[in-house]
């Protein structure tokens, strides 16, 4: 079944330089609803591709919305700390050393807005950009955005397509797809911070987690990956088997004490071929039994277990998101890989295609 468009988002409040965009592209946002026959129902909006909502049930029927978010529009265009809610991050994800890469031997400079480092895709990244959206299939929604030559100091026009899908599994499909007319990077991935209790319920520290991973790739005191890929054996970073987050989150290891708790990259078991589907990580809630499966054709996953989140953060009906009271689990290729030889190439060739996938799989036990 699919849901046509819901509302136009109306904002009352006057565009300004902050927003980054034209009254034209202001006017153009919009809130578009996918329902299945089971009840799960998941929101986006254009404007930087946002998942704003998934409502899926617990165990015993009762529906729940598990991702943060904001209830207007105005919200997610001035957040003060820009956490990323739910967004497309990119053109590359995560962190790049000092906003700096060399292709061809020709330097390029990136903004910088993390510390000295690059983030998401800088300033203006596609989390704050509006996309062009359309109802495709059946409960799917295409979303379309030209990333402009230097645009963020990034090299090449490149046309990025991100298609979400809501099957009658309760799968919500991630689809990504880039190609460019320059050698340029890109890493791609979705920023929905997940707590299945609820949003807004308490801290996820409770939630059990599994990571299809056996080594994950150690960080510099401004989360730059070292270059180093580590074995997860024998310290607080093995989630091969199912434990609670907040197990060992406290720790007595340098790396924590950098995130504040994880907020590293993990390096993911490969059950087949590179680009094929393969399960990235396991997250259930014992008290609701909701339970969250993540595949991949991606290389990596970064564990992010709220470790910024003060309280200060009101999310839909003023509910407050505590410290690590959601949890972000994105697919991805590895933080730095511009700087990192060693690491799997994020390099992207006019002629080449970037395509990737994640599900997120929602059941109940």
């Amino acid at each position: 079944m699919r849901i046509a468009t819901i509302f136009v988002l109306i904002l009352s409040f006057a565009i300004t330089a902050r927003a980054q965009m034209s009254i034209r592209d202001f006017d153009s946002i919009k809130l578009y609803t996918l329902k299945n026959k089971s009840g799960v129902t998941v929101q986006v909006t254009n404007y930087g591709a946002i998942i704003t909502s998934i409502v899926v049930p617990d165990r015993n029927g009762t529906m729940a919305d598990v991702a943060f978010g904001y209830d207007s529009i105005e919200e997610y265009i001035n957040a003060v700390d820009k956490p990323y809610l739910g967004a497309i991050a990119g053109r590359y994800c995560n962190r790049i050393a000092k906003g700096k890469f060399t292709i061809d031997g020709q330097q390029y400079t990136l903004a910088v807005n993390n510390g000295e480092n690059h983030l998401h895709g800088g300033i203006v990244g596609l989390d704050k950009v509006v996309w062009n959206a359309e109802l495709v299939g059946e409960n799917a929604l295409q979303l379309t955005y030209l990333a402009k030559d230097m645009e963020e100091g990034y090299p090449g026009n490149v046309d990025i397509k991100v298609t979400y899908t809501l099957t009658d599994d309760n799968e919500v499909r991630t689809d990504y797809f880039a190609a460019t007319d320059k050698p340029t990077h890109v890493n791609l991935t979705q920023h929905t911070y997940f707590n299945l209790k609820g949003e807004g319920e308490g801290t996820i520290l409770d939630h059990e987690l599994m990571l299809n991973a056996n080594q994950y790739t150690p960080v510099d005191p401004t989360l730059i990956p070292t270059g180093e890929i580590k074995d997860v054996a024998g310290t607080a970073f093995d989630f091969t088997t199912a434990k609670p987050i907040g197990r060992d989150i406290e720790a007595d290891d340098q790396q924590l004490e950098i995130g504040r708790g994880y907020d590293h990259n993990w390096v993911l078991n490969r059950d087949g071929k590179d680009g094929e589907m393969t399960l990235a990580a396991r997250l259930s809630d014992p008290a609701s039994g909701r339970v969250l499966e993540i595949y991949t054709t991606e290389p990596g996953i970064q564990f992010y277990s709220g470790n910024f989140l003060d309280g200060r953060l009101k999310g839909k009906s003023g509910k407050t998101y505590v410290f690590r009271g959601g949890v972000c689990l994105e697919t991805q290729h590895f933080p730095d890989s511009p700087n990192q030889p060693n690491f799997p190439s994020t390099l992207l060739k006019p002629g080449e295609k970037y395509q990737t996938s994640t599900v997120f799989k929602f059941t109940t036990e």
